[in-house]
């Protein structure tokens, strides 16, 4: 049903929730999740697993190593100075030239075969790793992270911008859910799902929204399991440099074979016309008087010395000592936790000029903790005390937190420790929730999504559309601080009023929103606006439905602190001693982007201004060739997006540097059409 896309199908089994029952797990629970349970279903329906091809033997590497044209000339080069050494010094003495051409040869082959060998295993080993995806599945009512190997039938999965659709289901709920099935389909078209078209297919990427799914078949079950199991990785990739290397051996081998042959053709001439002599001054052939045994001497001793030149002449043992020192390189990093994709990673890391690094989650801790708070149009001191506010604020402040995010909230009903799950950003501001005496389910239920635009790091916001018991309809925004101040009109105040956003007032929560900046201070503000029932569309076009974002009414700031990494400041100093350019590009406002930098080190003036530190939106906007011109001399781009993050690379590059660029998120996933290196950091390797 789920790879033919059968909906009438479905419709038969009485829809997800028909499904839900027959699989015996709950749309909104999960699973029970126990081993037992567990088991039973990895029995029935079998495990998210594939099998793999097996990778190259010993012996397969070992017969590709001896093909290489520059150890076939020497092995035969080795066969004939055997022969002319045991015809012309005897079987006592004549072997050892060429049997120790023939153990450098072996002595080759047999390193080349069990380093490409190691080095096979290895990337299996990567490999396994790299597959090894970490999915969030509700089991029990918990988000939980769980091994995309773990996935079992009934699973209900958590899915959003990002992630990998870990097995073949069916879409429970979302909301601007859309699909990139390129990887499958072969057409890049995105496929937005929703009720009317809820298939999903394993290995395809969420490229915008969110939702859950339901498990309905895994492994080799799916398409995505038949299509892994048919191919095999081939991690067998010669560097760049092992390859002009290899050239220039094969190179200097053709050319020894071509000096051989000139050599050979003027010995025998000046051989066979007489003007070969003796140490003694006499003539070695002479037609008709030297006998054929003595010829046949003479020409050995020539052969001898074109094979000698030959010999000398291809250096055998250089592709075999980048190819020992590069992946004794790789040992190196795996042993750091540095798992190596390519060997010319780390070739080409040693060649990088500049580092462009994100900032949250790669210069700093992504441990988000709101410690300042304006609601209101006052700072609440703590952050957590809602005393000075009326009972319409606090009940707006809450339901933004509740409903206008991607994060949960498991409250057990043992009454144990509560368990936010999310986002570092939506944790923060959840746990910001619950200090405010927040009940998330309570909250939940008060009011109805009806629309939801996600965040993505290009519009710096999200928003989602709810209906209360009463029918009222807010819109709720939730963003980059200054990005939602300006879509405001008006403000709310502390009793629940709302005024006018004059310049004034405005140039006053602009100020809040630079103090907390300069505190190095994540800024987030929400907002809302009421809607009038009539100007919902009908389900069926609230699919394109653009939420509007005007007219807005500010209810609070909050600023959220990111730690800066432990040892951060040192690795900066120690790329800018090595000669490497460090620069910092992130989604933040200037003023935090500032702020951390000067912490990391990347900056060392604190009055530093343009173009040293800059805009996203400022260096799109300059032509190809202004791109060029400033690119070197920043350090510091601040509220960039993606493209923005691709443009800089593209400059740096045609200024000729080597780039390199950090990143942990998807969002970096732009630049990887241009750098030549990427660091990937996972939260592990932290």
């Amino acid at each position: 049903m789920t790879r033919d896309h059968n909906y009438s199908a479905l419709q038969e089994y009485g829809g997800v929730k028909g499904l839900t029952n027959l699989l015996k797990t709950n749309p909104e629970k999960g699973i029970h999740g126990d081993e037992a349970d567990l088991s039973c279903r990895a029995n029935a329906f079998g495990a998210n697993r594939y099998p793999r091809k097996k990778g190259k033997s010993f012996w397969v590497f070992l017969w590709e190593a001896c093909k290489d044209l520059t150890l076939v000339i020497l092995i035969v080069a080795a066969a004939i100075s055997l022969v002319l050494g045991i015809a012309t010094e005897g079987i006592k003495e004549g072997w050892y030239d060429g049997a120790s051409i023939a153990f450098a040869v072996f002595l080759v082959i047999l390193v080349t075969a069990v380093s490409d060998y190691k080095q096979s295993l290895q990337f299996q080993h990567l490999n396994e790793e790299k597959q090894n995806i970490q999915v969030e599945v509700i089991r029990g009512g918990r988000r939980i992270q769980v091994s995309i190997f773990d996935i079992v039938v009934g699973d209900v999965v958590a899915l959003k911008i990002g992630d990998q659709v870990p097995a073949d289901g069916i879409l429970i709920s979302g909301h601007s859910l859309a699909i990139d099935e390129s990887s499958m389909t072969g057409e890049s078209k995105i496929v937005l799902k929703d009720q009317n078209s809820p298939f999903l297919m394993g290995g395809c990427k969420v490229a915008d929204g969110y939702g859950t799914m339901l498990v309905t078949a895994v492994g080799l079950n799916t398409e995505w399991g038949l299509l892994m199991a048919s191919i095999s990785e081939d991690n067998n990739e010669e560097t760049p440099l092992q390859v002009r290397l290899n050239g220039v051996a094969t190179f200097i081998g053709i050319v020894g074979l071509v000096v051989a042959a000139m050599v050979l053709v003027v010995l025998f001439a000046r051989y066979f016309t007489g003007h070969t002599t003796n140490p003694d001054g006499t003539v070695q052939f002479v037609k008709g008087r030297t006998g054929v045994k003595s010829t046949i001497f003479g020409v050995i001793k020539i052969l001898t010395v074109a094979v000698t030149i030959v010999v000398v002449a291809v250096p055998e043992g250089l592709p075999l000592a980048v190819t020992l020192t590069l992946a004794y390189s790789m040992r190196k990093m795996m042993a750091d936790k540095a798992l190596v994709r390519r060997l010319s990673a780390c070739e080409t890391m040693g060649s990088a000029t500049t580092i462009c690094s994100d900032k949250t989650g790669t210069l700093t801790l992504n441990q988000m903790t709101v410690v300042r708070s304006i609601v209101g149009a006052i700072e609440l001191q703590p952050q957590a005390t809602i005393d000075k506010l009326s009972h319409t604020v606090t009940s707006l402040v809450l339901e933004a937190i509740a409903q206008n995010t991607s994060g949960s909230v498991f409250e057990p009903e043992d009454g144990s420790t509560v368990e936010v799950t999310g986002s570092p950003t939506e944790k923060a501001i959840l746990s910001w929730g619950l200090e405010l005496h927040m009940k998330f389910a309570v909250e939940r239920s008060k009011s109805a999504i009806i629309h939801v635009s996600p965040f993505n790091s290009e519009k710096k916001r999200g928003g989602v559309a709810v209906i209360g018991r009463d029918s009222d309809v807010h819109v709720h925004w939730k963003g980059a601080a200054e990005i939602v101040l300006a879509l405001c009109t008006n403000w709310l105040d502390v009793d629940g009023s709302t005024h006018e956003m004059t310049p004034d007032k405005a140039n006053h929560f602009r100020k809040y929103i630079e103090d907390m900046a300069e505190q190095s201070l994540r800024c987030v503000a929400f907002a809302y606006r009421n809607l009038d029932p009539k100007d919902i569309p009908s389900e069926e076009q609230r699919i394109n439905w653009e939420l509007p974002d005007n007219d807005l009414t500010l209810i609070g700031i909050v600023g959220m602190k990111d730690p800066c990494r432990p040892g951060v400041r040192d690795a900066v100093e120690l790329c800018t001693n090595s000669g490497v350019k460090v620069r910092m590009v992130t989604g933040d406002n200037l003023q935090t982007a500032r702020a951390i930098a000067l912490e990391c080190g990347i900056l060392t003036d604190p009055q530093a201004s343009a173009p040293v530190i800059i805009e996203g939106k400022v260096f799109r906007a300059y032509s190809d060739a202004e791109r060029e011109a400033v690119a070197d001399k920043i350090s510091v781009m601040g509220r960039s997006s993606p493209n923005d993050k691709l443009l800089l690379v593209k400059a740096l590059k045609k200024n000729g540097h080597v780039v390199a660029v950090t990143g942990d998120g998807t969002n970096d996933a732009p630049a990887l059409h241009e750098i030549l290196v990427f660091l990937w950091v996972s939260k592990e390797q932290k």
